[in-house]
């Protein structure tokens, strides 16, 4: 390529590396990107990460492959990645609390570092104590062990979620919760009782069930079916649990909204399929793995990460309105 450009071998590896600028003149720079172009260059990668000392690859770790948010996730970490010429490995870890495994024989050799979306602590164990960069999504801010943390603003979601509610004359509420021992769900649960410690005459119950929506249903209809007067809202930790709660209600014979409001947390594709639509806090899913690529690219090169939790939003559909004047008659299912 040096020779049909007319040039020396290191011009054209300062303008194939990007490292021509005041060194190379604007003309000879384009000459050899359009001899490249003519000739079908293509740089050999392996040669070049291993002088680097790089792979540049990143394994993204996540609790399951069939939840829709981590599939979000991974469309903007890869996304992100691509525009470095990275690439993005997915790995699960069973229900978020692991252990996850080292995927590869040896994962030092393998990946320049780890992104790990919603994790237990303990489901990491595998990665920690290396030299590989560990940046954390959606997971514990006081975890030191992490070399950047992604977060998304979920107390404030979980709050808008309360104060909607309370403001639609809802006062004994049922918190369906993950049981997913995780940070994310510790905080739903947290932000919720302080919402609703704030206004006098407020009760919650608190059910936890796996992410499945039959699993979901009976929890929610335990919840229904208890002693004491029946709960006007059912706070759902996520849009698969709520899906389940609306089958609930349904089973006892009531309505939704009109007997039971029910919203939900993540806004998936299903919050739409529902009927009614689901009310529910929407997550930026997308930009969260986005943002987790750029500070893991952003420790590999010495820079800081961008800090601050991702906004979060309530969107306010069918699934919840005013709080019934008198609790219903509930028939088991």
């Amino acid at each position: 390529m040096a020779r049909a450009a007319g040039v020396s071998q290191a011009t054209v590896s300062l303008v194939m590396g990007g490292k021509w600028r005041g060194r190379v003149s604007v003309t000879t720079a384009a000459a050899v990107r359009d001899t490249a172009t003519t000739l079908g260059y293509r740089p050999n990668l392996a040669a070049r990460n291993l002088r680097l000392g790089r792979t540049r690859t990143a394994l993204l770790v996540v609790p399951a492959l069939t939840n829709e948010f981590f599939a979000r996730v991974y469309t903007g970490a890869a996304g992100a990645a691509a525009e470095h010429g990275f690439g993005v490995v997915v790995y699960p870890s069973p229900d978020g609390i692991g252990p996850a495994r080292d995927p590869f024989a040896s994962a030092r050799a393998a990946l320049d570092g780890v992104i790990a979306s919603s994790m237990a602590s303990e489901a990491l164990t595998a990665f920690r104590g290396t030299d590989l960069p560990l940046v954390l999504l959606d997971s514990d801010p006081s975890d030191r062990g992490a070399a950047a943390h992604v977060n998304l603003d979920i107390a404030g979601g979980m709050r808008q979620t309360a104060e909607h509610l309370l403001a639609l004359g809802h006062r004994r509420f049922v918190h369906l919760a993950s049981a997913v021992p995780s940070w994310t769900f510790d905080i739903r649960a947290r932000s919720l009782t302080a919402a609703l410690d704030r206004v006098t005459g407020t009760s919650v119950r608190s059910v936890r069930a796996p992410f499945a929506v039959d699993a979901a249903r009976e929890a929610a209809e335990a919840a229904l079916s208890g002693p004491g007067p029946s709960p006007t809202a059912i706070v759902c930790d996520g849009d698969i649990l709520a899906a389940g709660a609306c089958k609930a209600v349904r089973r006892f014979g009531l309505r939704v909204p009109g007997d039971v409001s029910v919203t939900g947390f993540d806004d998936l594709t299903l919050a739409t399929a529902l009927e009614p639509e689901l009310t529910t806090v929407r997550l930026p899913a997308e930009r969260v793995g986005e943002r987790g690529m750029s500070a893991l690219l952003a420790v590999l090169d010495g820079r800081w990460p961008e800090e601050g939790d991702l906004p979060v939003e309530l969107v306010v559909r069918g699934s919840s309105g005013p709080a019934a004047r008198r609790p219903e008659r509930r028939t088991a299912p």
